[in-house]
């Protein structure tokens, strides 16, 4: 008796081409126990009929799932349920059991609830979305991306793909870090003062467990990177947030027995200032006289489409005392998890050692990937195609909002892929971003940047990094409409 076709139908969401939609629709119906052994399926016509989509799908996902042993062919009379196909599980259930477990007590130290930016899952569906750090997949450069990873899943490198690298990175992506991505910056560094990170936030994540302790004093922008801030307030040191002016972080300001200083110079996060060459030396002598350290973040220097950046802060360290942190998660997509951290030998040696023993290091495949990605040109032709393109949406944008006499509150002098806004004093972003995001538009609140229990409510940023060209002009309208309607 053949499977009623009425059983078989695609789920809306499902991911793949429709030959792998089939082929895990009947996999996931076997391993269920719904198919049962022997029993007979549609007809490839028919189930193609059903479906609504062509013969020779169908006959391909049956081809594949007899290859793979899920079905067995019967000439003409058609497809069955393989005799030696998976059988589903054949233990009973155990009835769910009841949490008796006081977790209010057990947890010894509780890592939610921090401030840390949320963004819809689903964001890319929004038609306007504002939204910062997300990849535009119009501009990135699949099939050279597709080519350097099938080239690392090559026999040539069958041991970059495979090894257990233990505490030590693939040679050829740091290779290219020291050669060709730090003296960009002006930074020389040796291969054992590298270290691969799975992205800025862990590499900052790794430094905060090297230098903090409970009795060590640490010094952060304010407004700053929310997670930033989070992972500061887990190591339990002693935490004070200078507020920042146009110029970035103030020497000045850094109170006395402070060890460690976290600061944005290139593009502070998130107003986009950038600090002059004065303070930055200013900045130094402070660490230099206080005997400190300072970690750098250096995102984002690569969309400096208007203007060539200023050196990295770590060019101008003759001590030694600055810790360096790139990352290439925000030029190419979010979801690489690829950063690295550059710093002298006997920080990075810790560092590498905690890394070691958390998650040994960064899968090897990925590394290798990237570093072909980068070695081959790809990455510099894709900075400079995203270059452009934010180009034209920064001036867009510009226009829209000077239009609608919206205020900038940073913009960034060398580029970047965002604005810091503020709306006038009454208007409490968190509640804009609500009624803004049931009209489709999506833009990221402030408060959660600032340190303290007195936010301020009415800052917001509005990125352009995800956000078509076409509809910026529309979007910003809906935005300026909104906050005119809270008068």
């Amino acid at each position: 008796m053949a499977l009623p076709v009425e059983t078989f139908f695609l789920h809306p969401e499902a991911q793949g081409t429709l030959q792998q939609q089939i082929q895990q629709m009947i996999a996931q119906g076997i391993l269920s126990g719904r198919f049962q052994q022997g029993e007979k399926l549609p007809s490839t016509r028919k189930l193609a009929s059903h479906l609504g989509v062509s013969r020779i799908t169908v006959t391909i996902a049956y081809t594949e799932l007899l290859a793979n042993d899920y079905l067995s062919s019967k000439g003409r009379s058609g497809y069955f349920v393989s005799e030696n196909a998976p059988s589903p599980p054949s233990f009973t259930a155990s009835p769910e059991s009841q949490d008796a477990v006081d977790w209010t007590r057990a947890i010894g130290q509780k890592f939610s609830g921090g401030s840390a930016l949320s963004k819809p899952q689903d964001w890319a569906r929004f038609r306007y979305p504002f939204i910062y750090g997300q990849a535009d997949q119009t501009l990135f450069d699949h099939a050279n991306w597709r080519l350097c990873a099938l080239q690392a899943l090559g026999q040539k490198d069958f041991t970059a793909l495979t090894t257990d690298y233990y505490d030590q990175d693939d040679p050829q992506l740091i290779e290219f870090i020291a050669r060709h991505t730090l003296p960009r910056r002006g930074i020389t560094a040796r291969p054992e003062q590298i270290l691969i990170t799975l992205g800025a936030q862990n590499a900052l994540w790794l430094t905060t467990q090297v230098l903090l302790t409970q009795r060590r004093n640490a010094v952060l922008e304010d407004p700053c990177y929310p997670a930033l801030r989070d992972i500061l307030s887990q190591s339990r040191c002693n935490v004070t947030p200078v507020r920042v002016d146009q110029d970035g972080l103030p020497p000045d300001a850094i109170p006395p027995e402070t060890h460690v200083v976290f600061t944005t110079p290139s593009h502070q996060c998130p107003t986009n200032a950038t600090m002059p060459m004065e303070r930055r030396h200013a900045l130094l002598d402070r660490a230099r006289e206080m005997e400190a350290l300072i970690v750098e973040d250096d995102y984002e220097f690569e969309m400096s489409f208007l203007k060539s950046p200023s050196p990295a802060l770590k060019s101008l360290d003759t001590d030694g005392r600055v810790i360096y942190v790139g990352s290439f998660s925000k030029s190419l997509f979010p979801g690489l998890r690829l950063g690295y951290l550059v710093g002298s030998e006997p920080f990075i040696r810790e560092a590498r050692a905690l890394r070691a023993s958390v998650l040994r290091h960064a899968p090897g495949h990925i590394q290798r990937t990237a570093a072909y990605f980068l070695s081959l040109g790809h990455y510099d032709a894709l900075i400079r195609r995203m270059g452009t393109a934010l180009h034209e949406r920064r001036r867009l944008m510009e226009d829209a909002l000077a239009a609608h006499n919206l205020r900038i509150s940073g913009r960034g002098y060398f580029g970047g892929s965002s604005f810091w806004m503020r709306a006038p004093d009454h208007v409490n972003t968190d509640d804009l971003a609500r009624r803004l995001q049931s009209k489709g538009v999506l833009i990221e609140p402030g408060r959660a940047f600032f340190a303290g229990s007195h936010q301020p409510s009415n800052y917001y940023r509005l990125a352009y990094s995800s956000i078509p060209a076409a509809r910026i002009r529309e979007g910003v309208d809906l935005i300026a409409r909104e906050i005119e309607a809270t008068r």
